[in-house]
């Protein structure tokens, strides 16, 4: 290995941009990606099919910003996709991949690339989502953005659903399914949550106040 390439692989790191809908990760990730284009570094980024709301390819952010991302089927391609002259790879939307998305972004810092992602911290229901919570564990930066509660105007971190019809994990939508709330307005039946997250063959026990 070449000195050069000894020392550009220290660089490697792991950056986090997370936070409820509405709050800004896609357009810091736009930003970020820029700066690195406009210090001429390689980057690439990538997007999951499924997120199809603006455009099929682009990555495109709630205040109209675009840049032209890769749509993929799973994280893998990612590493087929990739380039070596490299630098920087961005994932937008990287709580709709699978476990596998932890492995390969290590696998990248090990080749020393700058890894940028962004995607929701937890799900409609206020729950850790997908492998954002193992990312930002490893990661070497977190920023969690929030958004501004539709009720109260405060401070949101959570991504509240208006349709409950689709009880699903992954709904992906707008406005039409989603608001940003804060805390004190995130409405959800907790005692529903937490029998749906119960194994079947386990009994629910009564509890008396």
């Amino acid at each position: 290995m070449s000195p050069f390439a000894l020392s550009h692989s220290l660089f490697g790191h792991i950056e986090v941009i997370c936070g409820p809908m509405f709050s800004g990760k896609t357009e810091e990730l736009i930003r970020r990606v820029k700066r690195a284009q406009i210090a001429r570094q390689r980057v690439q980024i990538f997007k999951p099919k499924i997120d199809d709301r603006y455009h099929e390819e682009n990555v495109v952010s709630h205040s109209a910003q675009s840049i032209q991302a890769k749509p993929i089927d799973k994280s893998t391609d990612i590493l087929e996709h990739l380039y070596d002259s490299t630098r920087v790879v961005a994932i937008d939307e990287v709580q709709f991949f699978d476990e596998d998305v932890i492995l390969v972004v290590k696998k990248l810092v090990r080749r020393g690339i700058r890894v940028i992602l962004a995607g929701l911290d937890q799900d409609y229901r206020g729950i850790p989502f997908g492998p954002i919570p193992h990312l930002m564990a490893i990661a070497d930066r977190v920023d969690k953005v929030q958004a501004i509660c539709t009720v109260c105007g405060g401070a949101a971190t959570k991504s509240f659903r208006k349709v409950l019809e689709d009880e699903g994990q992954v709904l992906v939508g707008e406005t039409d399914i989603y608001e940003a709330r804060c805390g004190n307005h995130f409405e959800y039946q907790i005692d529903e949550e937490l029998v749906s997250l119960r194994p079947k063959s386990e009994p629910v026990e009564e509890v008396t106040v």
